[in-house]
């Protein structure tokens, strides 16, 4: 039997949780989409892109030890921690790696925890059509005790929860219909998802440079008929001199001969230009300014995504 990947189901962005009936709650965890196929015999892991992940992660490759079916499809997260908190740009350092030695090495040194919060496939049958509450309960009689795999919790208040996540500083919330089906590829209103950080995926469309290494990024994204918008320049986060400066010594590869915003940027005169789509970057921000670019936009890691990630469609 081979299990295809399939791109999940994705929750709306709301400003205002649902809540009653048959609403429920889940934390929001600051980490990287993750769903696990198991048919039978080999275990693959493949994240929201539908890139293959399955040597980077070597400690979940062995579905048998975390779930007691036959054959599975597994929906959820990985996460790394930080001082006791999910950290994006940990989780980034694990996800990132390509060569062997690094991946066994980081094993101990970023312990990852997989928090899984679906099924959709289970012994040979597919389980999408079913409600989210039997669902649930299918994943529940499913997992086994595993030290890294947690099934997330339901909470019966949405605002209540997310008034906890904003006091720790968190993500965020995601409130889900227990009557849902899941909806493969699908996104709408059955998921909501309301954030305490906000956050998105920029591709890059320039840097600027300060003795001979990059400093910051000049961020951008597409409109629904693709032109890229400057949206503001960022240097400031979780980057490190190492990621700069591996970015500068690549500068000559992804150069552009002029700036591949459609508006006008800051810093233009300062400006490398490389082609949009060669790098991309998750970035933290307060708001959005008047001017339509980035309030106090904070860098959080280099990420594998691909121009159609990076639009202003990802904030509704």
């Amino acid at each position: 039997m081979h299990l295809k990947p399939v791109p999940p189901f994705e929750p709306v962005q709301t400003d205002r949780l649902p809540a009653g009936g048959s609403w429920i709650a889940q934390i929001k965890w600051d980490g990287v989409r993750m769903l696990t196929y198991y048919d039978g015999g080999a275990t693959r892991l493949v994240n929201r892109r539908l890139n293959d992940r399955t040597a980077q992660y070597p400690e979940f490759t062995h579905a048998p030890d975390i779930v007691s079916a036959g054959s599975v499809i597994l929906d959820g997260e990985f996460i790394a921690f930080n001082h006791a908190r999910p950290s994006f740009h940990e989780i980034m350092r694990r996800d990132s790696l390509r060569k062997a030695d690094g991946i066994r090495r980081a094993i101990d040194a970023v312990p990852v925890t997989y928090m899984v919060f679906d099924v959709l496939f289970a012994n040979g049958r597919w389980t999408t059509e079913l409600p989210l509450r039997e669902r649930q309960t299918l994943l529940s009689e499913l997992l086994r005790p595993h030290p890294q795999v947690q099934a997330v919790t339901n909470m019966s208040e949405p605002d209540a929860l997310f008034d906890v996540m904003r006091t720790h500083g968190m993500e965020g919330v995601v409130a889900k219909d227990l009557d849902s089906v899941y909806a493969i590829g699908g996104k709408d209103k059955r998921w909501q998802k309301k954030k305490v950080i906000r956050d998105l995926t920029a591709t890059v469309g320039g840097v600027t440079i300060r003795d001979g290494t990059v400093n910051a990024l000049l961020l951008g994204l597409y409109d629904e008929t693709g032109d890229l918008h400057y949206i503001g320049h960022a240097g400031a986060g979780k980057l490190t001199y190492a990621d700069y400066r591996a970015l500068t010594e690549e500068l000559p590869a992804l150069g552009a001969p002029k700036s591949p915003f459609r508006n006008r940027a800051e810093r233009e005169r300062e400006a490398v230009w490389i082609r949009p789509g060669e790098r991309a970057v998750k970035v933290h921000y307060l708001e959005w300014t008047d001017g339509g670019t980035l309030r106090q936009p904070v860098l959080q890691a280099f990420i594998d995504a691909a121009s159609a990630d990076c639009t202003f469609g990802q904030l509704k």
